[in-house]
């Protein structure tokens, strides 16, 4: 595979049927899939994106706006887009994996199979997000949340560090809003069974995006998708 790029986590293999692109959401990096299995069926290549000014890119200034970033996300995978792949963004992590295939699709690449997002209320209802709303002791806390769902500890250095990224991350959030502006392909929207966070009329709102918008309710609260549920992985690997 020539044209590696930073943007992965790692080389995606030749022998790959498919990709599943995965888009971290505000405050991590691609690291936080790393309960994911790297292959879905044998076949299906789960591909993390990792974004600038975080874990491996910490030295790197950040991208700005989720505008600014689908340009360059775009750009690398373009090398990678030579067989069926799929974007998948939880929360905030939804809005640049809708915005790269918006570009994708006006630049002329081959676009995604499909666009799946879960518990992130549509770029027309933007900015939405409870943690902008969070001073730095709630947002201290929820990262340590996270921490914990991902199998590891709430290290307080760590999320001092993570802080530093996570408001300029929501600060990108505050300021993104886009008109209702519909993709060529699929969009299939997850809710979580358990999830207090995304208001059902809003998901709903994803209608509009596409002539192909599916809806799909799967068991768990809002970081249970970091276990790579197989009700997930199952929806991911139908492309």
């Amino acid at each position: 595979m020539t044209g590696f790029t930073r943007w992965l986590l790692r080389r995606p293999a030749n022998e790959t049927k498919a990709r599943v692109f995965c888009f971290p959401y505000s405050g991590v990096g691609a690291s936080m899939f790393n309960r994911w299995p790297r292959w879905l069926d044998g076949d299906v290549e789960v591909c993390p994106i990792q974004f600038p000014a975080r874990e491996n890119r910490i030295r790197e200034p950040h991208f700005g706006t989720y505008q600014a970033l689908s340009e360059d996300i775009a750009e690398a995978l373009a090398p990678h887009l030579d067989r069926p792949y799929t974007f998948f963004g939880h929360c905030a992590g939804a809005l640049p994996a809708y915005e790269t295939a918006l570009r994708l699709a006006e630049s002329g690449h081959p676009e995604p199979a499909r666009l799946v997002v879960s518990a992130q209320a549509p770029p027309h209802h933007c900015p939405h997000d409870r943690f902008l709303d969070l001073d730095d002791v709630q947002l201290g806390a929820e990262l340590g949340a996270i921490a914990v769902a991902r199998g590891g500890e709430a290290h307080p250095l760590l999320i001092e560090l993570t802080l530093a990224v996570l408001h300029q991350d929501l600060e990108a959030n505050r300021v993104y809003t886009r008109p209702r502006t519909p993709l060529p392909g699929p969009v299939s929207v997850v809710n979580w069974s358990a999830d207090p966070e995304v208001d059902l009329a809003l998901l709903d709102d994803w209608r509009g995006y596409s002539d192909d918008v599916q809806f799909h309710e799967l068991p768990g609260e809002h970081y249970t998708f970091l276990t790579a549920p197989p009700e997930l992985l199952t929806l991911l690997r139908k492309g």
